[in-house]
């Protein structure tokens, strides 16, 4: 559809072509918004998924310390009561 002053393609006025297009924008404005929020969110739940992931690691490791530390302190329990 073309837009022009003078004439009237289609069926539609010059008025009514304007606002069409007016709408037409402000519903892009509107697409846009929602399509860039949905990306920081995504990108906020990856980053946390990435830190829950690490924090996951160093709970195993502790946890590894931990069982490492009351096997020898077993080891010498048993070892003093024989």
């Amino acid at each position: 559809m073309t837009i022009c002053r003078r004439r009237v393609y289609d069926g539609i006025g010059f008025k009514e072509a304007i606002m069409a297009r007016s709408q037409l924008h402000r519903a892009a404005k509107k697409i846009g918004a929602a399509m860039g929020k949905a990306d920081r969110t995504a990108h906020k739940v990856a980053k946390a998924g990435l830190v829950a992931k690490e924090e996951l690691v160093q709970l195993s490791k502790q946890v590894e310390s931990l069982k490492r530390q009351l096997q020898k302190t077993t080891k010498r329990l048993r070892s003093a009561l024989s």
